[in-house]
């Protein structure tokens, strides 16, 4: 019985498209309401895909963040299937490792790499593998096995695989592009649904120049803003959110993002404010 039951989930999860597709029309294997997951899941709307992201750990979440900010990454699928199945039950046999099951049942389960990233870096677009785990839990041996199996699974596909650690990921960096992520899209905010294309342009001009010529911190400066502007209050934080995630506005994300501070703007790019789509 136990058989058929974990055939009927596997073949009802490719009947339902799981783990295939790409861009907005891929569907990530593992869904939060499959996993009793240690970490706090997590449901993020992309930018790149337009899509919801599903992620089972903060981990997991605070390198979605980096690479869904990095030029160089096209599209992000996580919670990606090894299929079929069978090639990793072959290659767990070959290497002599027990293959992952199903604690309850004790039958194989399609193991899963977190990321799999399509990138271009300007020769060409290829496509990495990245599993994405603490220290600690990379130095455990059934972990090890695991990481094998997925190593030789890929190597195969001749698709470049490795494990991506706490150590790597920039946690500052991760919060501050989790504070100017959902800030994207400016038309997500009633106050700038109301204006036209034209006035945001202007809007963000003249906030730049206060950016750049103002002493003040970033608080006091959009606080005159809005009343300058006859604004509500926080539209100002709001646009300067938006021309950071635009990267119209570039500083150092590796530094704290504190409003209540200076911040020294390395780069401002006018000419991205022109192609953004204000509707």
């Amino acid at each position: 019985m136990s058989k058929r039951k974990r055939t009927s989930k596997i073949d009802k999860w490719i009947k339902e498209g799981r783990g295939t597709g790409s861009g907005v029309d891929y569907q990530p294997w593992l869904k939060i309401q499959d996993v009793s997951s240690l970490g706090r899941s997590t449901r993020l709307k992309g930018i790149k895909t337009g899509r919801q992201h599903e992620f089972l750990s903060d981990l997991e979440r605070n390198y979605f963040y980096i690479t869904e900010f990095s030029d160089a990454i096209l599209d992000i699928r996580e919670q990606f299937p090894l299929l079929p199945q069978e090639e990793t039950i072959v290659i767990a046999d070959e290497l002599g490792i027990k293959h992952p099951t199903d604690p309850k049942t004790g039958e194989p389960i399609v193991m899963t790499t977190d990321f799999l990233l399509t990138v271009d870096k300007g020769q060409g677009v290829f496509e990495v593998a990245r599993t994405i785990k603490m220290k600690d839990e990379s130095l455990n041996e059934r972990i090890l096995e695991k990481f094998e199996i997925e190593r030789e699974y890929w190597q195969r596909k001749d698709i470049d695989w490795g494990n991506v650690t706490e150590e790597e990921i920039p946690k500052t960096m991760a919060r501050n592009i989790s504070y100017i992520h959902d800030y994207h899209d400016i038309l997500d905010y009633d106050v700038f649904r109301e204006i036209s294309s034209q006035h945001i342009e202007d809007l963000s001009l003249s906030l730049m120049q206060r950016l750049l010529n103002n002493k003040h911190n970033i608080r006091v400066i959009t606080n005159e803003f809005d009343t300058d502007t006859h604004l509500p209050f926080g539209s100002g934080v709001t646009l300067f959110y938006h021309l950071l995630a635009q990267k119209i506005i570039v500083i150092d994300l590796l530094k704290p993002l504190n409003l209540e501070q200076q911040i020294d703007i390395k780069s401002i790019d006018e000419s991205k404010l022109k192609k953004v789509n204000y509707g």
